[in-house]
């Protein structure tokens, strides 16, 4: 694999499993096929499996007339099947010890385990696109060896999307959504 685009899925209507793109969302999905088609067409597309990241992708998939493969490593990171008030401060406190759990949920090991085996299979691909939530593109850019900070997730974007292209043994981190 030499180069990977990472997309961060569109703004949606909810959290759950089936929760569809916001108005806003869905307005975002055509320029990011814009954005998409500046950086070459990739020659696979695997997605989380929750709607909100299939309908992100799916204008670009169409024009490009390339299937969607979803996988259930890519979804989003589940913090306790009961509802959280202050979510985000779960989240921060789960950047300091990978270990953390509420209740029923996913520490942030555990997500990062299961995301780092997917992409292990990705070798055999030279271009692959995968699209997902924003704790796991955390996960994907440090398995490609970039330090992302609390601070660096509460500033990504729905959607938002990367470029990563190898060279020599590293990668290069490219931002290429701008809002």
């Amino acid at each position: 694999m030499e180069r990977v685009l990472i997309i961060r899925h569109a703004e949606a209507e909810g959290q759950h499993r089936d929760s569809p793109l916001s108005h806003r969302g869905l307005k975002k999905t055509s320029k990011l096929v814009e954005v998409l088609n500046e950086h070459h067409c990739c020659e696979v597309i695997f997605s989380s499996p929750f709607l909100r990241a299939i309908e992100t992708i799916k204008p670009f998939a169409e024009q490009h007339e390339l299937p969607i493969h979803t996988d259930e490593r890519l979804k989003e990171r589940i913090l306790s099947e009961t509802p959280l008030e202050d979510w985000e401060a779960f989240i921060e406190d789960s950047f300091h010890d990978r270990e953390l759990k509420f209740g029923d949920g996913e520490s942030s090991r555990e997500a990062k385990e299961r995301v780092t085996s997917f992409l292990a299979e990705l070798d055999s691909y030279t271009y692959p696109l995968v699209v997902t939530h924003g704790e796991l593109l955390v996960y994907i850019l440090e398995y490609f060896g970039k330090d992302v900070s609390f601070e660096d997730w509460l500033n990504f974007s729905y959607p938002d999307a990367f470029l990563l292209e190898k060279s020599g043994d590293t990668w290069n981190f490219n931002r290429i959504w701008y809002n």
